[in-house]
C-alpha cells in the first residue's frame, strides 16, 4: 500500500485505502524538444498549493469535505531512459488501478501520458483518450526517437487504434501530422473547442475515457510557464469550462495534466494557475 507523503497537494491527505482518487507526479522531461525543465512541475504544484483554498467559490465544494484524494507523490525516475522511465509510470497506474482507484498523473513532459495511459487500457481495452493541446503530438518520430514528448499521441494511437483520440486546441504541428488527422485515424479540431459537445454525444456516457491536458493548450499570455509556447490558445474560464462538461458528462477512468516548466515564469502566476486548475478538476470529477 502506498504511504503518505511529508509534501502533498493541498487537502489531499486521505489515507490511500480510502481515496477514490489518487495524484502521482511523474518528474521527467529527458525527450523535451526545445526548452527542458518540466521536471519540477510537480513539486512546484504541491509548494504553490498552500497559497490556494481548499474550497472552489465556482463549484461551492472542499477538497477537505467533497472529495477524497490521496496524493502519492513523484516517482524517482531515471533521466534518459524513456522505456524504463514509462514502465515505472505504468506500474503505478497498475498500481492504483487495481485498487480500484482513479490514477491522477502530474507531469513532466507529455511523453509521460503514455505510461499511465498503457495501465488503464489494460483495465479499459475501449478506452477514448480526449485530449486538449497546442500541439498534435503526432508524430511517428522526432529526431528518429519515437518515443519523445512529440509522439505521444501517436504512441497512444498505435495502443488504441483509428477512431478513439479526439483532440482540441491544436495549433501547431507537421504537414505529415495534418494528413494523419485527414485520413481519419484521429478526430481533431484546430484552434477551438466548437465541436466539443457533439463529440461528448458520440462518446456516450459509459465508454471509459482518459483525459490529457498539455497545459500549452493554454495561451502564453496567461500561462508562459511552459517550454513550447504557442500564440492562438484558449483562456482558463474556456478551458476549465471544457474540462468540467468533461468530467460530468463522461467515464473518465484516469486522466493528467502535463508540461508546466515553472522555471520559465519567474512571476509564478503559471504554476499558481495550473493548481487552480487542478482543484477544479479534482473536485469536478464524478467520484
Amino acid at each position: 500500500m502506498m504511504q503518505a507523503q511529508t509534501n502533498q497537494f493541498i487537502g489531499c491527505d486521505v489515507p490511500f485505502e480510502d481515496a477514490k482518487v489518487v495524484l502521482f507526479g511523474a518528474p521527467y522531461d529527458s525527450t523535451t524538444s526545445f526548452r527542458p525543465g518540466t521536471r519540477f512541475g510537480p513539486n512546484a504544484m504541491r509548494m504553490e498549493s498552500f497559497g490556494i483554498e481548499t474550497y472552489s467559490m465556482l463549484l461551492d465544494k472542499d477538497l477537505l469535505d467533497d472529495t477524497s484524494v490521496f496524493d502519492s507523490g513523484d516517482i524517482e525516475l531515471p533521466f534518459g531512459n524513456q522505456e524504463q522511465t514509462l514502465a515505472m509510470i505504468e506500474a503505478r497506474a497498475d498500481e492504483i488501478v487495481a485498487a480500484g482507484k482513479i490514477p491522477f498523473l502530474l507531469g513532466g513532459e507529455h511523453l509521460v501520458t503514455l505510461g499511465s495511459v498503457r495501465a488503464v487500457a489494460k483495465k479499459h481495452p475501449d478506452l477514448r483518450i480526449v485530449h486538449f493541446d497546442a500541439h498534435a503530438d503526432l508524430r511517428e518520430d522526432y529526431l528518429g526517437n519515437p518515443l519523445s514528448h512529440a509522439c505521444v499521441l501517436r504512441r497512444c494511437h498505435d495502443l488504441l487504434g483509428d477512431g478513439r483520440i479526439f483532440q482540441f486546441g491544436i495549433r501547431s504541428g507537421t504537414r505529415e501530422e495534418r494528413r494523419f488527422m485527414r485520413d481519419g485515424h484521429v478526430t481533431t479540431e484546430l484552434f477551438a473547442d466548437t465541436t466539443l459537445d457533439a463529440v461528448l454525444a458520440s462518446i456516450g456516457p459509459d465508454a471509459p475515457v482518459y483525459l490529457t491536458v498539455d497545459m500549452d493548450v493554454l495561451d502564453p499570455s496567461e500561462f508562459p510557464g511552459t517550454g513550447t509556447q504557442e500564440a492562438g490558445g484558449f483562456r482558463y474560464p474556456q478551458l476549465v469550462a471544457d474540462v468540467r462538461k468533461i468530467l460530468a458528462q463522461l467515464n473518465v477512468v484516469g486522466l493528467d495534466n502535463v508540461e508546466l516548466n515553472p522555471g520559465l515564469d519567474s512571476s509564478g502566476r503559471s504554476t499558481a494557475l495550473a493548481c487552480k486548475f487542478l482543484r477544479e478538476e479534482l473536485l469536478s470529477l464524478r467520484v
